[in-house]
């Protein structure tokens, strides 16, 4: 499916970013495997994951190579563009999946702990996605054809909140968001950008007990799971698909919705403007919770 592409793979040194990167490879495409070696909080552990993925790809038979570098340094996401154009001959997919986790409660969390989130997971796709696009554009103008496709990664976290998780949770949100402009703004160019939202156990979800010790039998939980779906995305196959976002669950994958509007409405009772008493039952009847005694046919306006 991915025959002579180039994919680089944020993340792709452990757990869900690797399924991506040997499922990615397995399919024909050369893969940029990056990965800074960080622990779960971003701390430095001195390990090198990325190099031991591309040793899997390459005694496979494909070709990849390794990057040790951090996507929340904008000038590294640049050059990590370039290298791939440089030494793998191209760019194709970008599948921005690196992340980092500092879990705590608004009133425990402080700003080093909110910014380093953020700065991995928003900034650091931010960054790969400005970088991939000012390259796709470019080839767009010269007359080249571009086979662009960004998956970025979300989550439950981020579509329906979590607690202790302000921070991740704001991060994973404005991923989804940003999926949805970059479609808007690159469909121009032949560039399609969606976002997979995998549930699977990996060492970020470790302390809320998933695992997959299932004894070498698939798992609902594998992080392998997911990476099917984002070689599909990142095929020709799934060129007509832009500006969604997927959920993942094992074997089932269903698609998510944006913000949408419930239905009925309430209307002020003048035409114009709202006065906030009007809100005081107005309200509780817009969300079918009409206090005891009042009449439910007197909708000020509720449709």
């Amino acid at each position: 499916m991915l025959e002579g592409r180039v994919a680089i793979v944020t993340g792709g040194g452990r757990g869900i970013g690797r399924a991506h990167c040997l499922e990615l490879a397995r399919h024909g495409a050369r893969v940029l495997v990056n990965d800074p070696g960080v622990g779960v909080h971003g701390e430095d552990a001195e390990e090198r994951p990325a190099d031991a993925v591309v040793s899997e790809i390459v005694a496979a038979g494909g070709t990849a190579i390794a990057d040790h570098s951090s996507v929340t340094d904008w000038e590294s996401c640049r050059a990590m563009i370039q290298r791939a154009v440089d030494d793998l001959g191209g760019l194709d997919i970008v599948v921005n999946n690196a992340g980092i986790v500092r879990d705590r409660m608004i009133t425990s969390m402080d700003e080093d702990d909110f910014d380093a989130v953020l700065a991995v997971h928003l900034k650091g796709t931010f960054s790969m996605t400005k970088h991939a696009c000012d390259h796709w554009r470019a080839v767009a103008k010269a007359g080249a054809t571009n086979h662009g496709r960004i998956v970025n990664t979300t989550s439950g976290s981020g579509m329906y909140g979590n607690v202790g998780q302000s921070a991740y949770g704001a991060a994973k949100a404005a991923i989804a968001n940003l999926t949805i402009v970059t479609a808007l703004e690159m469909r121009r160019y032949d560039v399609t950008a969606n976002a997979i939202s995998p549930i699977a156990a990996t060492r970020m979800t470790a302390t809320a007990g998933a695992a997959t010790d299932d004894g070498g039998e698939w798992h609902r939980m594998d992080p392998g799971n997911a990476a099917p779906v984002v070689a599909y995305l990142a095929s020709d196959a799934g060129a007509w698909l832009t500006g969604q976002v997927l959920r993942i669950e094992g074997n089932v994958v269903r698609r998510a919705r944006t913000w949408d509007l419930e239905p009925g409405e309430l209307r002020s009772a003048s035409g114009e403007r709202f006065e906030a008493d009007e809100l005081v039952d107005g309200m509780r009847r817009l969300y079918g919770a009409m206090p005891a005694g009042l009449d439910a046919a007197a909708t000020l306006g509720v449709q």
